[in-house]
């Protein structure tokens, strides 16, 4: 697959004075031009990880095992985040890093370096989630990049959907119709009807919706995603203080019923004539009034 950036002819064109795309000349760019620092931090861990790969065996430690994270737990709990380190070939590891460069490049350029590196960390996090959620007895370790990867394209596509990709560097094909299909559809063909393929097809998905959830809420730039799960929390502890406040409330409600009851039979048959467990009751009543309008 070929990347070109994306105008009406569907060349790039240089626009500047002199320049090949200006008066006498055009070209089609291959990328999306020079890198940004946090992809190029990121290429560089993990190619380093990788060299490393080759002398220690680190997948057995540092990759997602469904079935290990949950009977070891809390003990695995770094592999939803080690796993996007690791690679099982020079093609998976060199694919993942390209598609990083060719989505991800614009991308950093709109949000900056930290929104993008959180994005591509929630985005990994998000295939790990799919996988334990789907696979949870598996024993089979899950690497790669590409739940964060596929995380990027989703933004990508949300940005630039008029963008062109050349297939073969032939056939040209809108952003808008082909990240769709590799993104979801052949995803979920092949969890549905192409299993034992040795690739992780739900972290693929997870990445890819998480990603996908992230700039539907928003652009990252702005906070709005970047604050996602914050927000998300907030709003959780907000609604079960609601819950438990309306649940004091009824309670108050009726421990006064109970005591507007026992008070009336004291003016009735005196204070000497109530049971111990009314009595008791009364005293606790005083006592947790007492306490809620000290803290109030």
């Amino acid at each position: 697959m070929n990347y070109s950036s994306y105008s009406d002819s569907g060349n790039f064109q240089d626009s500047r004075p002199g320049g090949p795309g200006g008066p006498g000349g055009s070209r089609i760019r291959f990328g999306p031009g020079g890198i940004g620092s946090m992809i190029k931090a990121l290429i560089g861990v993990t190619l380093l990880v990788y060299i490393l790969q080759q002398f220690l065996y680190l997948i057995g430690e540092l990759g997602l095992t469904p079935g290990l994270f949950f009977t070891d737990f809390p003990n695995r709990l770094y592999q939803p985040l080690s796993y996007m380190l690791l690679h099982s070939s020079f093609f998976h590891i060199a694919f993942n890093m390209l598609f990083l460069w060719m989505f991800g490049t614009e991308i950093e350029r709109l949000w900056g370096g930290a929104k993008f590196l959180r994005f591509y960390i929630f985005c990994g996090l998000g295939g790990a989630a799919l996988t334990l959620l789907f696979s949870p007895n598996s024993m089979i370790p899950i690497i790669g990049a590409s739940g964060a990867v596929y995380g990027v394209m989703a933004a990508y596509w949300r940005y630039f959907p008029d963008r062109k990709l050349y297939l073969y560097f032939i056939f040209p094909v809108k952003v808008r119709y082909f990240i769709p299909i590799l993104l979801f559809l052949i995803p979920i063909f092949s969890i549905l009807f192409a299993r034992g393929s040795g690739i992780a097809h739900l972290a693929h998905l997870g990445g890819a919706l998480v990603g996908f959830l992230l700039v539907l809420r928003g652009n990252p730039a702005s906070g709005t995603s970047a604050n996602f799960f914050r927000d998300f929390i907030r709003r959780k502890k907000h609604e079960r203080l609601t819950a438990r406040l309306e649940s004091n409330r009824h309670r108050a409600g009726d421990v006064m019923k109970r005591v507007d009851a026992i008070l009336d039979k004291i003016n009735e048959v005196g204070l000497e004539n109530i049971t111990d467990e009314e009595r008791k009751f009364l005293e606790e009543a005083s006592e947790e009034l007492s306490r809620g309008k000290r803290h109030n």
